[in-house]
């Protein structure tokens, strides 16, 4: 049993030891005096006293874990015993009001009265005002309406008994009408107090949403960068947990990385918002109208598992035409590579709007982890000076390092970094980088793959 549980175990026990005590002591009273305010209370105490018993039956069960039959939990359990115990206040209010209604009518009174009655009912109203505070205080904490039921029932218990000391005093007074007025005081208090209570629970088992939590989710979520509109948001309460199933919208062309991401992100500011609940949240991308033809042929491409590179979008005398290189297995045979390529262009065309021209190059996929070894010092003082022969006669690239070569089956892998001036444009930077390694493929036949890395003139070098 967990400590919450245990604390709320605790609560409820001692609850209903202490309502059995006070029903027993009014009970007494009630018999030895005829005062049906006393009586009243009495009722109304023994009332209590089992309610409290189906609260710690009903916090036992509401702990019980979920199960193939009850995804949820049993949490709701909680808020059916309050609801049962609301039903029994109104039921002991309805008695209590006809009782008094009788008397008032007959002109009965009660007998004599000792001394230790009002006393009596001093201690009941102290006793009913300490477990009313304590009681609320571990609901609250724990989010339990069957404690909180409890405590609504010691809080009547007080008004009821005050209202019945003043009856009392009333009688001492010679007012032998005052023990009835008291009665109906009570069962004004007793159903007041039900019909709160009910009302509450039953908003619980209706899943009326918890006020105010929706609109701190859907602010946190129209907040979010990344989220474009939020489409659905449903929210339920089951004794401390509060569940929460949210469904919004993003950008398509976010990478899945970024969208996994915004999830977390969004799950992190919810849960500090709204406490820790049961969060399920749902981005859905969508396509939006500023997307770019480039954007949009991305898109289509990765949702069809497969990576292009190389894209160019031209206009050409209003038309579109896409080109790009399309990866796949190097062992797929021709027909299979040739159908899956022409698929793609076929929904490239629908995604860009009929008229277009696609064309697509396929290319072979590298392979996802090679192994390999260094080469040696002989092989990369060769490669190195090769190299920096090459870039020297290339007037913008500068200050070759940071030369590695490594061996694999297919040959030579060379990794380089270099400089550029840093205002030069990238795209004059890749044409040299080509040239060199062109070159470099050219002079050394067994080199299978160059890396050129750019750096800025002025800076520190770049770490490894």
């Amino acid at each position: 049993m967990s400590e919450t549980s245990s604390g709320k175990h605790q609560a409820a026990l001692l609850s209903m030891v202490v309502s059995a005590a006070l029903a027993g002591s009014k009970l007494v009273v009630a018999l030895l005096t005829g005062s049906l305010g006393v009586l009243s209370e009495a009722l109304h105490s023994l009332i209590d006293f089992g309610a409290t018993v189906m609260t710690l039956l009903a916090v036992r069960w509401a702990d019980e874990p979920a199960d193939d039959d009850h995804h949820y939990g049993h949490a709701k359990i909680e808020s059916v015993a309050a609801l049962m115990e609301s039903v029994l206040l109104v039921l002991t209010a309805l008695y209590i009001a006809y009782e008094a209604v009788l008397r008032l009518m007959s002109g009965a009174a009660p007998h004599d009265l000792p001394w230790w009655a009002p006393a009596l009912f001093v201690i009941a109203i102290l006793v009913d005002l300490n477990r009313s505070r304590a009681l609320m205080k571990v609901a609250k904490a724990e989010s339990s309406e069957a404690l909180a039921a409890d405590a609504a029932h010691f809080r009547s218990d007080m008004y009821g008994s005050t209202a019945v000391l003043a009856g009392l005093m009333g009688i001492w007074l010679g007012l032998p009408w005052a023990d009835s007025a008291a009665a109906l005081v009570v069962s004004g208090f007793i159903a007041w107090i039900a019909v709160k209570l009910g009302r509450d629970t039953l908003a619980t088992l209706l899943d009326r949403a918890p006020d105010g939590v929706a609109e701190k989710i859907r602010a946190v979520a129209e907040h979010e960068a990344g989220v474009l509109r939020v489409n659905e948001l449903r929210l339920r309460q089951a004794g401390a947990t509060t569940y929460v199933s949210l469904a919004a919208e993003v950008p398509r062309t976010l990478p899945p990385a970024s969208i996994e991401g915004l999830r977390e992100e969004l799950k992190r500011k919810i849960e500090a918002a709204v406490g820790k609940p049961d969060l399920s949240v749902v981005l859905n991308p969508v396509a939006l109208d500023s997307e770019t033809a480039q954007q949009k042929v991305s898109v289509i491409a990765a949702e069809r598992g497969l990576y292009i590179h190389h894209l160019v979008v031209q206009n050409i005398s209003g038309k579109l035409a896409v080109s790009f290189d399309v990866e796949m297995d190097g062992a797929t045979p021709l027909d299979e590579a040739h159908e899956r390529a022409t698929e793609l262009e076929d929904a490239i065309r629908d995604g860009l709007g009929g008229d277009v021209e696609v064309e697509s190059h396929v290319e072979p996929k590298p392979e996802s982890q090679l192994h390999g070894e260094d080469a040696g010092p002989a092989v990369t003082a060769k490669v190195e000076k090769a190299i920096k022969t090459i870039a020297a006669a290339e007037n913008e690239m500068s200050d070759v390092h940071n030369v590695r070569v490594r061996r694999v089956d297919q040959g030579l892998f060379v990794h380089y970094h270099c400089r550029f001036a840093p205002g030069m444009r990238i795209v004059v930077i890749h044409q040299v980088q080509d040239r060199v390694e062109a070159r470099l493929m050219d002079k050394l036949k067994n080199v299978r793959r160059v890396v050129a890395h750019a750096e800025p003139v002025g800076r520190a070098r770049h770490k490894l």
